[in-house]
């Protein structure tokens, strides 16, 4: 749980430690306001993966339980635990069912548990990675995230537009290169969207 109280003590030391003047009209409210969004922006600590991914449903054999399951394009927005600024994007998650399969916007609340923290992305995509092939006990798993870091883009080699891909690879699609690159490849599909 956020300490609000804390994070406005920290946010006004903050702010004074800039050189603001902390009871200016527009600045009296910013340390409640922050420590309201910590609130919604780190409620991952709060969360747990294996409870959004526990409702499963039985795969039939002829059916997805022979194929490859892909939610792509998953917006997230997470923290940079490194400068503390915002690093934003896609991902996509590919698994092959082996008789369970998960309702589809789980996995968009599993990458928002891991989202909601304090992150770098290669730990961000190996932990929605780890939970869904540990949850779905799936035969193969991908995760690949694709994001811009602020912390790059506002400061240091200030280079707007520069994406960091990462990928996760469980089972069969850590075995098999063709299954991974059948997965890459309708990840990557243009036109028919």
């Amino acid at each position: 749980m956020i300490d609000k109280e804390k994070v406005k003590k920290a946010v006004d030391m903050l702010l004074e430690a800039i050189g603001e003047d902390t009871a200016r009209e527009g600045l009296t409210d910013t340390p409640d306001r922050v420590a309201r969004m910590y609130e919604e922006i780190f409620a991952g600590y709060e969360d747990d993966a294996s409870e959004r991914l526990s409702r499963q449903f039985e795969a039939e054999e002829t059916g997805s339980a022979n194929g490859i399951v892909i939610e792509k394009d998953i917006s997230f927005y997470s923290m940079c635990e490194h400068h503390m600024m915002p690093f934003f994007g896609k991902v996509h998650i590919a698994y092959i069912p082996d008789k369970k399969i998960v309702g589809l916007s789980k996995l968009a609340r599993t990458v928002e548990v891991f989202a909601r923290r304090l992150q770098v992305q290669e730990r961000f995509t190996s932990q929605i990675a780890d939970a869904v092939s540990k949850e779905l006990g799936a035969k193969g798993v991908m995760v690949v995230a694709s994001a811009e870091h602020t912390c790059m883009t506002m400061r240091g080699v200030k280079k707007p537009g520069t994406k960091t891909v990462t990928m996760s690879l469980r089972g069969e699609f850590e075995q098999n290169e063709g299954l991974k690159n059948t997965a890459l490849s309708l990840i990557y599909e243009r036109g028919n969207q």
